[in-house]
């Protein structure tokens, strides 16, 4: 038999919210493989190696998250370095997949 997840504001036991965060912790996983995926089509697209690196566009990101953290009321600053370490991995990544695709 499965627990039920409960919303944060329901939760009232530690074990509900160990639940709760243990489940969401599975979901962002998934959401983050498919994040890759899309590092892994644009390696496929991108013509030229210098094209994986962007810092225009890894800036955009990070401020677009920072702003969503911000009108959330959640830590800014912490969610901007996480997104940057998440950048920073999908471009170490995109580089790899780069790579491969065309050493075949």
């Amino acid at each position: 038999m499965s627990e039920t997840v409960k919303p944060p504001e329901d939760c009232e036991t530690m074990a509900e919210v160990r639940l709760g965060v243990d489940t969401l912790d599975r979901e962002l996983m998934r959401l983050i493989a498919v994040r890759f995926g899309y590092m892994r089509a644009a390696a496929r697209i991108k013509p030229e190696r210098g094209h994986v690196r962007d810092e225009a566009r890894k800036a955009q990101v990070i401020d677009n998250v920072r702003e969503d953290a911000r009108r959330e009321g959640i830590p800014e600053a912490a969610l901007g370095d996480i997104w940057d370490a998440l950048v920073e991995a999908s471009i170490a990544y995109e580089m790899v997949e780069w790579e491969r695709l065309r050493s075949s």
